[in-house]
């Protein structure tokens, strides 16, 4: 059962109703309803196959649904123009590429696209909202040098520089932590929060680190095969009985004395035929 409520869509500038997603004449979501909370974090997870990164690519118009609708500021989205959509939404999807000794400023220069035409070429406007952008995301110290000369944390922040400088309220990213150190992982949800609590925008986010998902989210939504099984505050949603059902993970779920943040603590079991007076040896050798 989708538990996300229906009555939070007259609330919600970008949300999905029915939605039906598949590849092929395989179907991953089913009958989906999806409003996402206007400036706040979402974050959606899950297993592996559980629907989420294909909710979050039909919620950006990159998937199109079988079956019912995504609705933009009361439009369906995957009848509106992509330029038009692309001055509302930004996108960050999984493990994005830049071409080969692009530069930064470069790179987040193209979120400044769907502004452009050719009646509109580039402008003061556009180099201020580049600017602030890698202000934002901390980059400028690095802005002439190639995207690919950088680590991963930095390249991760030019990207999302990048849709910072489309301008749009909205933001759509897909796990953008994988393959990041964990500091490099708060450090970037920290910044996410801050465009959210501080900026205004609304982000939906996918992530697979449950521990960064409870600490950050305002919002968190735990799908298996390919339906919305919870949905809510951390508070509510995380917990020892969701995690058994969304993840079948035997974990218990404990709050941080420092932070406050909930934390999931998998329940190590005994190995069977263990042998303690060989682990001892081991220990001592």
């Amino acid at each position: 059962m989708d538990l996300q409520c229906s009555h939070t869509h007259q609330k919600s500038r970008l949300h999905g109703d029915g939605l039906s997603v598949g590849y092929g004449d395989r179907t991953i979501l089913q009958g989906v309803d999806f409003a996402v909370a206007d400036g706040r974090l979402t974050v959606l997870v899950g297993p592996n196959g559980s629907g989420k990164s294909t909710l979050l690519k039909t919620m950006a118009r990159i998937l199109a649904p079988k079956s019912g609708q995504v609705l933009l500021d009361g439009k369906d989205i995957h009848q509106t123009r992509t330029r038009e959509v692309a001055k509302k939404l930004g996108l960050l999807p999984q493990g994005p590429t830049a071409p080969d000794g692009l530069t930064v400023r470069e790179l987040v220069a193209q979120g400044r696209f769907p502004h452009q035409s050719l009646l509109r070429q580039w402008s003061s406007e556009d180099e201020r909202a580049v600017n602030q952008a890698m202000e934002t995301a901390q980059v400028s110290g690095f802005a002439d040098r190639p995207v690919d000369d950088l680590s991963g944390g930095q390249r991760q922040r030019c990207w999302i520089a990048m849709v910072l400088a489309q301008q749009t309220d909205l933001i759509l990213l897909d796990e953008p932590t994988t393959f990041l150190d964990l500091k490099v992982q708060v450090d970037l949800m920290q910044m996410l929060v801050r465009l959210a609590h501080e900026r205004g925008h609304t982000l939906v986010v996918v992530l697979h680190e449950l521990n960064l998902a409870a600490a950050y989210a305002d919002t968190l939504v735990m799908m298996r095969e390919g339906r919305i099984v919870e949905s809510g505050p951390p508070e509510r949603v995380f917990n020892r009985e969701n995690l058994k059902t969304v993840f079948d993970l035997d974990a218990n779920v404990i709050r941080d004395p420092h932070s406050g943040s909930l934390l999931c603590v998998p329940v190590v079991m005994a190995t069977d035929g263990y042998d303690a007076e060989v682990a001892g040896a081991i220990h001592e050798s």
